[in-house]
C-alpha cells in the first residue's frame, strides 16, 4: 500500500465537537481548576513525579494489578510485548496511559480502534522523551456497563448488525450463546476473500469460542492489537476491588462525589456550559446474580434498589469487606478506581469522556487520589485513494466535506453553476442605498423612518426569496452532479455523522487488511490535538 499524506482539520473548525471540548484544547483560563495538567510532552514529568509518590501505587498493589493480569491473560495467546508489560507493571519505573471502552459487539465504531491508537502511539512518545520510564498502554474494559442497548450492534455498510439477548446485569457477564445466528449473518455478509476469511476467523473465535462477553472482547481486542503491546483489563475482579475498598467506604459513608461533583456542576453551569452526568448521594452498583442496581440510603438503612438486600451502616461495611467484588463504581466513581489500581499518568478517551473527567477532579481531592491528565483521543475520516481522486476531480475540499448537507449542497451549486447565485453584493448594495434614504428621512419627517425601515426589510426579503428560487432551479438543472456529490459525502459522513461514529472497522478491514492498523497508526498523533484526515 501506498500511504497517502495526511490532512488536519482543528476540531472547532469541523462543527462536531462542543464549545466545552473545544474550550479545554484551548486551554481557556477558566477550565483550569478542573484539571491537573494540560497534556504536553513536557508536562508529563511533573504527572510522573506526583504518580510516583502517590500512596496508592505501591509495591504490593503493583503485584495484585499485575498478577491479576496475569490470570486474566491465563487462555490468552499474548505478545511477549503485551507479557513483558504486565510484568513490567510490577516496576516503580512503569507506568500506564489508559483508554477505556464498553465491549461494543465486533468493536462497533471506528473510534473504538482510534482510542487504542492514540494509547499506543502516546506510550511510544512518552518512551522516546523519558527513556528511564516505562509506558504501557492499557485499555479498560467496561465490563460492568449495563447498557446492552448501546453496544448489541455494529453498523455495516448501511445495516445494523445486532445480538438480541434478553440477559440483564453487567454486560461482561452475559453469555454469548445466541452469537451463532449473528455469526451467520456476518459471514454472509463479508462474503469471501482473504481479508473476509480473517474477519470471520475473529469473530467466530471471539464470540463463538469465549462463555461471556469480556472474554469475548479481550480476546478480539488482542488479537487485533497485542502485537503493539496492549494490555487489556477487566476491572471487575475481586482482588482489584479490594484495593479500592477505602474508597468505596468513604463513598458509603461520607458521600464526597454528590458534594463535591454537584458543586462543580453548579460552577460549570455558571459557566453555561452543558454537563454530561449528574451524580448520586451514593454512586455505587451492587452486582449479584444478574443484577445491578443502585445501593441507596433511606433513614440510616442501606438497601438494593428493587431488590431484598438491606444493610445497617455497620453490616454493609462488613459486607463490602468480605465481598467487594459485589460493589460495582457508576460513572462517577469508575474513573477514580481506574487511578486507585492504575499507576496512570493519562486517560484518553473521548468529548464526552472528556467532559465528564472535567466534572469529578474535587472528588478525587475528597479522596486524596491523584488526578490524571486528560487527552482528547485521535479523531480521522479515513478516505480511500479512489475517494480522494473523485473529491479532487468534483473540487470537493477537506473542509466541505464536513458541511452540513443544505450548506454544503448551496455551496456546490453556487460553484458549478455558470450563473452567479450569490446575491450578497446586491444586498449589501441595497444596504448602502438604504442609508441614504434614512438619512433623508431623518432631515425631512422622521415619521419617514419606519416606512423606509419597511421597505428597505421588504426588498431584502424579496431578494432573498429570488435567490432561494434561483438556487433550488440550478439544483434541479445541476441535479446529477449535485447527487454525486452528497453521495460522496454521505459514504464519508454516513448518516450525516462523523464517519467514526458510525463505520465498523470491518468496512475498511476487507479492503486494506492488516494494513488498516499501521497504516493509521501511522497517521495518528495523539498530542497534535487536531482533526486527522486520513488517505489510504
Amino acid at each position: 500500500m501506498i500511504f497517502m499524506p495526511t490532512d488536519c482539520i482543528p476540531f472547532r473548525a469541523t462543527g462536531y465537537f462542543s464549545d466545552f471540548i473545544c474550550d479545554y484544547l484551548d486551554q481557556k483560563p477558566e477550565l483550569k481548576p478542573l484539571y491537573n495538567r494540560f497534556p504536553t510532552l513536557e508536562n508529563f514529568k511533573a504527572q510522573i513525579e506526583e504518580k510516583r509518590h502517590s500512596e496508592h501505587v505501591s509495591e504490593s498493589s503493583r503485584k495484585v494489578l499485575s498478577e491479576t493480569l496475569v490470570n486474566q491473560y491465563a487462555n490468552i495467546e499474548a505478545s511477549e510485548l503485551t507479557l513483558n508489560n504486565i510484568e513490567s507493571l510490577k516496576s516503580e519505573n512503569t507506568f500506564t496511559i489508559t483508554t477505556g471502552h464498553q465491549l461494543n459487539l465486533f468493536t462497533g465504531p471506528l473510534y473504538f480502534l482510534y482510542k487504542i491508537i492514540s494509547t499506543i502511539n502516546l506510550t511510544e512518545e512518552l518512551k522516546s522523551e523519558y527513556p528511564d520510564y516505562n509506558f504501557v498502554p492499557v485499555y479498560w474494559m467496561a465490563s460492568e456497563d449495563h447498557d446492552f442497548d448501546e453496544i448489541n450492534y455494529f453498523n455495516y455498510k448501511g445495516k445494523k448488525i445486532q445480538w438480541n439477548s434478553n440477559q440483564t446485569g453487567a454486560v461482561g457477564h452475559f453469555n454469548t450463546k445466541g452469537l451463532e445466528d449473528v455469526y451467520e449473518v456476518v459471514a454472509a455478509e463479508f462474503g469471501s476473500g482473504k481479508f473476509a476469511e480473517q474477519l470471520k476467523v475473529w469473530f467466530k473465535n471471539a464470540y463463538l469460542n469465549h462463555n461471556n462477553l469480556a472474554d469475548a472482547t479481550r480476546y478480539l481486542t488482542n488479537e487485533i492489537f497485542g502485537d503493539y503491546g496492549l494490555v487489556i483489563i477487566d476491572a471487575d475482579d475481586r482482588e482489584l476491588k479490594r484495593l479500592f475498598i477505602p474508597q468505596m467506604q468513604k463513598e458509603l459513608v461520607e458521600q464526597p462525589a454528590f458534594k463535591t461533583v454537584s458543586e462543580t456542576n453548579k460552577t460549570l453551569e455558571d459557566l453555561g456550559l452543558k454537563i454530561q452526568v449528574n451524580p448520586r448521594e451514593i454512586n455505587l452498583f451492587y452486582i449479584h446474580d444478574g443484577l445491578r442496581e443502585r445501593i441507596v440510603e433511606i433513614d440510616g438503612m442501606f438497601s438494593v434498589l428493587d431488590s431484598q438486600f438491606q444493610w445497617t451502616k455497620e453490616e454493609l461495611i462488613a459486607h463490602l469487606n468480605e465481598y467487594p467484588e459485589r460493589f460495582s463504581p457508576n460513572v462517577i466513581m469508575r474513573p477514580l478506581y481506574q487511578e486507585v489500581i492504575l499507576p496512570n499518568l493519562c486517560y484518553i478517551g473521548g468529548g464526552g469522556e472528556m467532559i465528564y473527567w472535567l466534572q469529578i477532579k474535587s472528588n478525587f481531592e475528597a479522596q486524596d487520589v491523584t488526578f490524571p491528565m486528560l487527552l482528547l483521543r485521535n479523531s480521522a475520516l479515513v478516505k480511500t485513494k479512489k475517494q480522494a481522486e473523485k473529491l479532487e476531480k468534483l473540487n470537493i475540499s477537506d473542509a466541505d466535506l464536513f458541511l452540513k448537507r443544505s450548506t454544503f449542497i448551496n455551496k456546490k451549486v453556487r460553484q458549478i453553476s455558470n450563473i452567479d447565485i450569490d446575491f450578497s453584493d446586491q444586498i449589501k448594495h441595497l444596504e448602502q442605498q438604504f442609508e441614504g434614504l434614512f438619512k433623508l428621512a431623518e432631515q425631512t419627517d422622521k415619521s419617514f423612518l419606519g416606512a423606509v425601515k419597511a421597505q428597505e426589510v421588504k426588498q431584502i426579503k424579496g431578494l432573498k426569496h429570488l435567490e432561494k428560487r434561483l438556487l433550488k432551479a440550478q439544483k434541479r438543472k445541476l441535479k446529477d452532479e449535485i447527487e454525486r456529490c452528497t453521495d460522496l459525502q454521505e459514504q464519508l459522513f454516513p448518516g450525516q455523522s462523523l464517519q467514526e461514529r458510525n463505520t465498523n472497522f470491518s468496512e475498511l478491514y476487507l479492503e486494506f487488511g492488516d494494513d488498516l492498523i499501521s497504516e493509521l497508526k501511522k497517521a495518528m498523533q495523539p498530542l497534535k490535538n487536531e482533526f486527522t484526515i486520513i488517505t489510504l
